[in-house]
């Protein structure tokens, strides 16, 4: 049942104020041209079995929600405890604003500040802020936190194996500031940065060196030696990392020499769909959180002596003077990142790990599989869960596959000219041994 609060009364009695005839004569200087091509040609309305019907039979037409897909390059498959979506749906977290009163938000704040710990203990560093947008954003913001504290230098060095949509953003961000200067280190035969050439590109100047961690094509980078060239300048280290489950079986970044550590948080808790929503996870060392974006909720006690949680530092322009701010980030994905803190909760410490090794199990054993024939792994370095192969026909491989229900990764030639004829696949606890099988029979054909 529709509701439309004007009655035909009503209308003629405001249109008679703004002095009118009708509607639409308040669109009489908008050229006729354009209004005619404006018009939309829509269908009267059915009824709500018959419009359920309509969308079902659209629904039944986008063949890749019931493909098996094998696709990763940012965005991950993952089982999601029925769980994590109800307590989402809660009233209490699902309607809540952001918690400005601390009084009245005692538990979005708990569960911020919950969510802030286990990233911090996941990224290795000591403070986490209370989310960002995503992965790609947070790369970005990790960038200009890293040029206002090296308000001098103005070099930001990007290794190429950075997923191609984070590097995007980042020029986006640095494009309208005019002095930052952004430069591409190449990477190497084995797929890892290749630092004798960083270490070439890197120099006083340099205000951070953007990595990573896994890199896009699942490889894992020597940060320790990435951080050795880096810090020899004085430059900060910044890891980014698009599939946060690999944190749970690889040395952390903070400990691997990492001032700043982001990642999207999507493979924890958070469900795919069509373009996001994502969860940028963010630490950094105490000495730097002055220059953190975004918000960072902390615990205190009361005049009686009372456990609470209040907003301790959120350095927006809506906050503090506008030359002061650190950044304009007006939400913290507060849903998604308390889908993040749900997940790990259940999982634990030993779960989650147990999980990553899963994960590397599995996507290890499907390269085995495939590259017994014509297929070879495209790189020698170690990978986690997604891995590029190469010597096939790509165009008529994927093809094949799509025929036969199954989504076998995404060519690199896309993003990368260099490496056509490289396809690049991901696997996860997903995928069953009879799934791998399947793959590994088509790419075979």
């Amino acid at each position: 049942m529709r509701f439309l609060p004007q009655t035909d009364e009503t209308v003629r009695e405001m249109l008679a104020v703004v002095g009118v005839r009708d509607v639409a004569e308040l669109f009489r200087d908008i050229p006729t041209a354009l209004r005619e091509g404006a018009a939309i040609d829509l269908p009267t309305g059915l009824p709500e079995v018959d419009v359920r019907r309509a969308l079902g039979e659209l629904a039944a037409c986008n063949t890749g929600a019931t493909a098996l897909s094998f696709l990763g390059a940012g965005a991950y498959p993952h089982f999601v405890p029925a769980v994590v979506d109800n307590i989402l749906q809660r009233a209490e977290f699902y309607s809540a604003y952001t918690p400005y009163q601390p009084e009245v938000s005692q538990g979005t704040l708990q569960a911020i500040f919950e969510f802030q710990t286990m990233v911090a203990m996941l990224l290795g560093l000591d403070v986490a802020n209370a989310s960002l947008y995503d992965g790609a954003s947070a790369s970005a913001e990790a960038v200009l936190m890293a040029l206002r504290i090296h308000s001098k230098r103005h070099k930001v060095v990007v290794a190429r194996s950075l997923h191609p949509q984070y590097r995007q953003v980042i020029e986006t961000y640095l494009r309208g500031l005019g002095e930052p200067e952004l430069v591409e280190a190449p990477f190497g035969a084995d797929g890892r940065l290749d630092t004798q050439r960083l270490a070439a590109l890197v120099d006083d100047g340099t205000a951070c060196v953007v990595v990573g961690y896994p890199n896009f094509f699942g490889v894992i980078e020597d940060l320790d030696a990435i951080a050795r060239v880096s810090s020899a300048h004085g430059a900060l280290l910044v890891s980014a990392t698009p599939e946060a489950l690999a944190l749970a079986t690889l040395r952390s970044p903070g400990s691997a020499g990492a001032a700043i550590a982001v990642a999207e948080g999507q493979s924890l808790g958070v469900p795919l769909s069509y373009g996001g929503p994502g969860v940028g996870l963010f630490a950094t060392a105490t000495r730097h959180v002055r220059n953190m974006p975004g918000r960072l909720v902390g615990q205190a006690q009361d005049t009686a002596g009372r456990r609470g949680y209040v907003l301790t530092l959120a350095t927006r322009e809506q906050h503090i003077r506008r030359e002061r701010a650190t950044s304009n980030i007006c939400t913290n994905q507060g849903l998604m990142a308390l889908a993040v803190t749900v997940y790990l909760s259940l999982l634990g410490k030993q779960g989650l790990h147990r999980l990553g090794r899963l994960n590397l199990d599995k996507a290890h054993r499907a390269q085995r599989r495939i590259c017994q024939r014509s297929w070879k792994p495209r790189f020698a370095a170690p990978f986690f869960n997604e891995f590029a192969i190469a010597g096939g026909d790509t165009a008529a491989t994927l093809r094949r596959a799509r025929e036969a229900g199954i989504v076998a990764g995404v060519e690199l030639e896309r993003w990368y000219p260099e490496l056509a004829g490289t396809l690049m696949l991901a696997v996860t606890e997903q995928h069953s041994d009879a799934d791998i099988e399947r793959l590994a029979e088509v790419l075979r054909a």
